[in-house]
């Protein structure tokens, strides 16, 4: 192992889009810490990572329990690592209209895409800061940028999200830490799976590979550039939403993500 290698934080890191995160990092020369819930998971990617050359160091963690960023941070200090690039990428969404779900789903996507995340860039941003550098990046979606019935809480985490990371981005450059916000639109990973969500055609056709919105996320993160919408058929998208009163928005995003038949 180099000695120079870089350590590398992945939350959320047994999903789709956390599974390719880590293989872009390795290649990139990180060391890479790996955190999920599932121990299973986590050992056997870190098994697979290792063959490209670095060191992989698994922490278990169910980041929507109380101080579990504060605890995740103090294990990694208590082994000697600096994270230099953090990526908060855990979180996830249901399907369903807010008042027929539970108060508990409800607000655990707020625990976990809203104050785990925020926690997160806290302890470890702060870091970062004092050390004189770094990169966080910061996982939203399209949905920040419209209502979207079905997904209420989830598309207004990610509006936290790309709000928080736009102000963070200006608050935090002139002490060397690059943060940048990527807002995939759908993309093949077991989130829909997680959901109860059937993608329709419409959804379907502009679907991602994770491999490829990573890559565009951490181009845009060593650019320094403060948010990101990969693929050409979401920038669209995106770009639309300025066009149009929220209500309307609202109407489409609830017949683009509505259900297969």
């Amino acid at each position: 192992m180099a000695d120079d290698r870089k350590w590398a934080l992945i939350t959320g890191a047994t999903g789709g889009l956390g599974s390719a995160f880590g293989l872009a990092l390795a290649r990139r020369g990180y060391n890479l810490v790996l955190t999920a819930r599932n121990t299973d998971l986590l050992e056997a990617m870190a098994a697979e990572l290792r063959s490209h050359g670095g060191e992989v160091v698994v922490e278990v963690a169910d980041l929507a329990g109380p101080d579990a960023c504060l605890r995740l941070k103090q294990a990694l200090d208590a082994r000697g690592l600096f994270i230099e690039a953090l990526v908060a990428n855990a979180g996830y969404g249901v399907q369903g209209r807010f008042v027929s779900r539970s108060r508990d789903a409800e607000l655990g996507m707020i625990d976990v895409n809203v104050r785990a995340l925020t926690d997160l860039s806290h302890v470890f941003g702060s870091a970062m800061a004092e050390h004189g550098g770094g990169h966080i990046l910061l996982v939203a979606s399209t949905a920040a940028y419209q209502p979207v019935p079905g997904y209420a809480v989830y598309a207004a985490s990610k509006a936290y999200v790309l709000a928080f990371g736009h102000a963070l981005h200006r608050e935090l450059a002139r002490r060397k830490v690059a943060v940048t916000v990527t807002c995939p639109g759908p993309t093949e990973t077991p989130f829909w799976e997680r959901a109860g969500h059937r993608l329709n055609p419409m959804a379907s056709a502009v679907l991602m590979t994770p491999e490829a919105v990573v890559e565009a996320s951490l181009k845009a993160l060593y650019a320094g550039r403060p948010s990101v919408v990969p693929g050409a058929a979401n920038k669209l998208i995106t770009l639309s939403t300025h066009l149009f009163p929220r209500s309307l928005l609202a109407w489409g995003a609830s017949y683009f993500m509505s259900n297969a038949k």
